[in-house]
């Protein structure tokens, strides 16, 4: 199955039972969050006949109510989601939301607003119990080379669900004669669809059915949040998704007061540009899987971050005065100066947003133990939410008593997220490690990578490869997509500039026994640690550059790290390399010459693991040769 898979785009997925139904279920589920939000709103202000103050109350307490079950439920819903099946579980909550919604339909008929309050604590509900098992089953239905694009998947369907559920939503409820109506009907059909969608969803098993539930909230949140903390990389990664939600909540609260004041127009200019915002984000989402070739590329998450704080920065400039006119609508706007520019910001900080956004949830799901992932994406949750909170404060911070003005707004956002994506790249080097070592293989080469499924998901592993260029380190992290550690000849480990990249990698420098024997043998005690850490390492066994474009005969040592840790061993070979840049060398003359072409054409290719009891050096040598063919 997954090597058919890897002929098509990750749209193949929404042809696959195991991702569909799914991808389905959740995309009504948020849709149908919206459209009642929107319309519980819509009714509040405009036909309760509610006094100023008394829908101000209401409308404000409505975010709040919604996002409250996140710090009260979060802890249970990552418990349950980890000890039960998650197909059962999805069932169960999506009858819940259909009870939820009979109470709404009766409380629009009623016009009933502290019932409707009451609906939106339960949605928030609804939102918390689902969450966790919204990402904890992408990488049990999902090929590990199909991640990024089943995440940029969910999180186009989101983005679009979140728009298009607040357009219907108002709409519905803005007719004057049957809103109310016509608001029950939809929110009740879109619920019984997605359960309907939910009962194809194929079994999720437990991932980890003896866990004890702790009833503590209090004690079973600080465990989370302990979790996440557990991997430095992973919690980064957690704080990056929350600080998205802080940076998206912060900036689209402001769009209908930006759409008045400083574009000259109303509801329609506000959906304009909350749909341009939202689009853009589903586009970058989707751009992921190209762009990072079916891995997990967290290089994407800076390059994302820049980008974000580049075009919210001209966003500031773009418009930092108020409209010169009113009342416009949507044809005015795009013919008016200067409206093409805006769009285009909100577009790209949208498009970048998906580039930081979407690699992160797959860092996170890739790294996390399967047993931990849905307390970890709980914890999650809790963070997101705690910022979402703090988003709104902030808002409120810099209208009420700072009296920022929204473009100056903008621009405090701009400066803000770049001073939190530096603060957290520097923490963890290995986010710009990759962004430049992916800059570099997209440079120069045309990657293409086959049969990645052969590296084990978990556990100590060894990578045999040959050994062509000064790349072959870059291409193949890049191409695994869990993280990998090099046993690399120290030359190579010391080229200045791509040392930072070695070494930040936590590349093991080696040296022949007769060049340096005590680094040699820290090599093999390193080499040791890793894997009984349970990393992967990547071995070059033919202990230095090929001089002529062949391979050479495998040399012993990798005999004598099964021998201490006889794990299992999957060969690589790297294909076209030799054509490429930093590959042909002039032997006699000890210097590179130049390639024959610039962007080669190259290939990984993974070949089926053995066991590391019965491995050879002469049968792994035997192995990559076949998987490099006349190649390379």
């Amino acid at each position: 199955m997954a090597p058919a898979l890897k002929q098509h785009s990750q749209f193949a997925l929404l042809r696959q039972r195991r991702f569909a139904p799914f991808f389905a279920t959740q995309l009504l589920g948020a849709f149908n969050d919206n459209v009642f939000r929107n319309a519980t709103i819509v009714l509040i202000v405009s036909q309760l006949g509610l006094g100023t103050s008394q829908a101000s109350l209401y409308t404000n307490l409505a975010p709040a109510l919604f996002i409250l079950p996140f710090f009260l439920f979060s802890a249970l819903a990552g418990q349950f989601a980890e000890k039960y099946e998650k197909t059962r579980l999805i069932r169960w909550i999506k009858l819940f939301e259909i009870a939820a919604m009979a109470i709404a339909a009766w409380g629009f008929y009623a016009h009933h607003a502290g019932l409707l309050l009451v609906v939106l604590f339960l949605m928030g509900l609804h939102s918390t119990l689902f969450g966790p098992i919204k990402y904890s089953i992408l990488p049990q239905a999902l090929h590990a080379d199909e991640l990024v694009g089943g995440n940029g998947l969910v999180e186009t369907g989101t983005a679009l669900a979140i728009l298009f559920g607040m357009m219907l939503g108002g709409s519905l409820m803005l007719s004057p004669a049957h809103g109310p109506l016509l608001a029950s009907v939809a929110v009740l059909t879109i619920a019984v669809v997605g359960y309907a969608c939910s009962r194809a969803i194929p079994p999720a098993p437990p991932t980890a059915p003896s866990l004890r539930i702790n009833w503590n909230i209090a004690s079973e949140t600080l465990r989370m949040l302990a979790l996440c903390r557990r991997q430095r990389a992973v919690f980064n990664s957690v704080l990056g998704i929350s600080w998205f939600w802080f940076f998206g909540t912060a900036l689209t609260a402001q769009l209908p007061v930006y759409a008045e004041t400083n574009l000259g127009g109303g509801s329609a200019l506000f959906l304009l540009t909350l749909g341009t915002f939202s689009i853009g984000t589903g586009i970058g989402s989707l751009l992921c899987e190209k762009m990072s070739g079916r891995t997990v590329e967290i290089g994407l998450v800076p390059l994302g971050a820049f980008g974000i704080s580049a075009f919210a920065l001209d966003l500031y400039f773009a418009r930092p005065g108020t409209a010169t006119a009113h009342a416009l609508g949507i044809r005015e706007f795009m013919l008016a100066g200067g409206s093409v520019r805006i769009l285009a910001d909100l577009m790209l900080i949208g498009v970048f947003g998906g580039f930081f956004l979407v690699p992160l949830f797959a860092l996170v799901q890739s790294r996390t133990p399967r047993s931990e992932l849905s307390r970890v994406i709980a914890g999650n949750n809790i963070l997101n939410a705690l910022f979402i909170v703090s988003a709104a404060v902030f808002g409120i911070a810099a209208q009420q008593w700072l009296h920022w003005s929204i473009p100056q707004f903008f621009l405090a956002l701009a400066i803000l997220n770049a001073i939190v994506a530096v603060y957290i790249f520097t923490l963890v080097p290995e986010f710009l490690m990759r962004l430049l070592s992916w800059l570099l293989v997209k440079t120069l080469y045309r990657l293409r990578v086959s049969d990645i499924e052969q590296i084990p998901d978990d556990g100590p592993a060894l990578i045999v490869c040959n050994h062509v260029s000064y790349m072959d380190a870059l291409i193949l992290a890049g191409a695994i997509p869990r993280p990998l550690r090099f046993d690399m000849y120290y030359r190579i480990f010391d080229i200045p500039v791509m040392s930072w990249i070695f070494r930040t990698a936590r590349a093991i420098p080696i040296a022949g026994a007769r060049e340096n024997p005590e680094l040699m043998q820290r090599a093999f005690a390193d080499v040791q640690a890793a894997l009984d850490a349970g990393e992967l390492v990547c071995v070059f066994p033919e202990g230095a550059l090929t001089p002529d474009g062949q391979m050479a005969a495998f040399k012993s040592g990798i005999e004598r790290m099964l021998a201490a840790r006889p794990v299992p061993v999957v060969p690589m070979a790297l294909r076209g390399m030799w054509a490429s840049m930093w590959s042909r060398r002039d032997t006699r003359l000890g210097r590179m010459r130049a390639p024959r072409q610039f962007r080669a054409d190259v290939e990984v290719v993974a070949g089926t693991a053995i066991a590391g009891t019965t491995a050879t050096a002469r049968d792994l040598e035997t192995m990559v040769r076949a998987l490099r063919g006349d190649a390379a």
